[in-house]
């Protein structure tokens, strides 16, 4: 992975080096591992069922983006940062475990999050290893929302809130991105999932943010 590769941007943060890019994953490179949050999959058939006409291809991009790119960066791990799944139980939870399971070299992790409430006996039979808690990964420390308190020195990798960011430009002119946000040692991840929404966030006078296109990440403030 190249430094100059405008798909990513390279941070590093307390003798870490972590990669954020385009596809809205960060990507650790010397342990090969991609942390991703928020993918809610499933959600569209949830929608379906409520009535509302959301077409399941949504979901199959974005199972294409995480083959392309596990099959270009061959992660030994994968921590999913919460809400993988969309809450209760339907069809696309077998699709999902089926991509999975095509993977067999990866070691995938979830961090529960607040959606990931499937009872016991799913998660017992998956190709993923979960986790209530947050997980300290060297100096990371891997949780779904944001940490409210935790050692100095430490990382807090997290989603929940799927940042953006909105871009005024002439006259009435605007544009919302999804964004990486780091602040007071926190990271917090876009959303992954396609069928997700954005909240805007205010940004904090140390904050850093990536905004994030179809082609690449943009530091808007670092």
């Amino acid at each position: 992975m190249g430094e100059k590769d405008l798909r990513q941007v390279r941070l590093d943060h307390n003798g870490t080096t972590l990669f954020l890019m385009k596809e809205k994953v960060v990507y650790h490179q010397n342990t090969r591992t991609f942390f991703i949050s928020d993918v809610h999959f499933g959600k569209a058939a949830h929608f379906r069922k409520s009535g509302i006409p959301i077409p399941e291809p949504i979901h199959k991009v974005d199972l294409e983006t995480l083959s392309l790119l596990f099959d270009e960066f061959s992660p030994s791990s994968v921590y999913f940062l919460g809400d993988l799944f969309h809450s209760d139980w339907n069809g696309q939870w077998d699709i999902l475990m089926d991509f999975l399971e095509t993977y067999p070299a990866i070691n995938f992790h979830l961090v529960q999050g607040n959606h990931d409430i499937l009872p016991p006996s799913f998660y017992k039979n998956c190709p993923i290893a979960i986790h209530k808690q947050p997980v300290f990964l060297e100096n990371l420390i891997l949780s779904h929302e944001p940490l409210e308190d935790f050692s100095e020195g430490y990382l807090n990798l997290c989603g929940h809130i799927h940042p953006g960011i909105r871009l005024r430009g002439m006259g009435r002119q605007s544009l919302r991105l999804s964004c990486f946000y780091l602040e007071n040692n926190q990271l917090i991840l876009p959303a992954f999932g396609s069928f997700t929404g954005l909240a805007l966030i205010k940004p904090g006078k140390e904050a850093k943010v990536y905004g994030i296109t179809s082609e690449k990440v943009i530091p808007l403030l670092s």
